[in-house]
């Protein structure tokens, strides 16, 4: 957290099914896999999708382009 900013008040919490406002994602429904109530952002499962390069590891030894699910401003959803 940042010197002199306070968390808010979250409206939405974990495992809420929410709908987003704006956005390329707008429409589309999803349930809240985390919350980031210092940055007042979420993570909407199957919102919001980027692709995310990764090194070379055991798992995968010529490395990825993988999806994930990037976070959101609380503003941009609301319950359903």
């Amino acid at each position: 957290m940042k010197l002199g900013h306070k968390p808010v008040k979250m409206h939405v919490k974990k495992n809420d099914t929410v709908q987003v406002l704006t956005g390329n994602d707008k429409g589309k429904t999803g349930k809240i896999l985390r919350v980031f109530p210092d940055q007042n952002r979420v993570i909407v499962e199957g919102v919001n999708l980027r692709k995310r390069h990764t090194r070379p590891n055991k798992n995968q030894p010529q490395g990825a382009i993988i999806e994930r699910e990037m976070p959101i401003h609380a503003s941009n959803v609301k319950k359903v």
